[in-house]
């Protein structure tokens, strides 16, 4: 199934995509995508409805795929790719670094240049949506726990990042910084996450071109390594990393200016398309 959330923002219905691609209205069956919605229960619950009984939604704005997230976690350096061309090795466990939730919003919605920045940069990742509670579990009971996935875009402000002292955190936190969507692609429809097309562009230009077959540590891995250290809880999104291709590995680096159009994709999960403007 392909779940999405479609409305302005705070308004949001729940929705699901009809095999002719039309969203069809689910909020009279769940209160919205997320929580009790995304365990395997709720998602059961989805699945026997047939769309086609289903009002069908004007989609005038999508909304962020998950709604009530507590956790987005981002896992850095996760494709060796990447961690070449950022002059970068490969780390010996995943790097883990949070991103606020405040950073969340749709999958077409403007991007904010925050003030001051001048290294605006772009990363396609593949994100994995948890469906419900896990805590110290394997490496083969992962998937278990995931309920889908969907396009994570990591925008990440190079100066803050890395140049300010600290962690990375308030580099990839500002607002707008974490499009999600445009759908939860629940983990049935993707055959193998390890081996799905990933791509970007800038103004039409390919800056990203790539495989998550390149991921350092596959999702059944991170989902199971982050459970040893925290609690994953239904809603939560984890950002896996992204292949080569990002600004700051271009020599010389390029970064976002605003009126930069960024699309990036992924293979069965859908497109995003967003326009960057400056924050004032």
């Amino acid at each position: 199934m392909k779940l999405m959330r479609v409305g302005r923002p705070g308004q949001e219905k729940p929705a699901i995509l009809d095999a002719e691609g039309k969203a069809r209205d689910l909020s009279q069956h769940v209160a919205d995508i997320g929580g009790a919605a995304i365990s395997p229960e709720g998602l059961a619950k989805i699945a026997a409805l047939d769309p086609r009984t289903l009002p069908e939604l004007q989609v005038d704005r999508i909304g962020a795929c998950v709604a009530g997230t507590g956790k987005f976690i981002c896992i850095g350096l996760n494709f060796s790719d990447h961690a070449a061309e950022t002059g970068a090795t490969v780390p010996p466990e995943p790097v883990i670094f949070m991103k606020a939730t405040s950073a969340i919003c749709g999958p077409n919605d403007n991007v904010l240049i925050p003030r001051g920045s001048e290294k605006t940069d772009w990363e396609v990742e593949l994100g994995v949506v948890i469906g419900k509670t896990a805590k110290y579990v394997s490496e083969a009971e992962a998937m278990d726990y995931v309920a889908g996935y969907c396009v994570s875009h990591d925008v990440s402000e190079r100066g803050f990042q890395t140049e300010r002292s600290g962690q990375w955190t308030k580099g990839k936190s500002c607002d707008t910084f974490g499009p999600i969507g445009p759908w939860l692609v629940t983990k049935d429809e993707i055959a193998d996450p390890q081996n799905l097309g990933m791509w970007l562009k800038v103004n039409g230009e390919t800056m990203q071109d790539g495989s998550s077959k390149t991921m350092v540590y596959g999702v059944a891995f991170v989902v199971s390594y982050l459970s040893q250290f925290m609690s994953l809880q239904p809603g939560d999104v984890i950002s896996t990393g992204t292949p080569p291709g990002v600004g700051m590995g271009m020599k010389p680096p390029r970064y976002l200016k605003p009126g930069d159009v960024v699309e990036l994709g992924i293979e069965g999960l859908g497109t995003q398309r967003q326009t960057f403007v400056a924050d004032r």
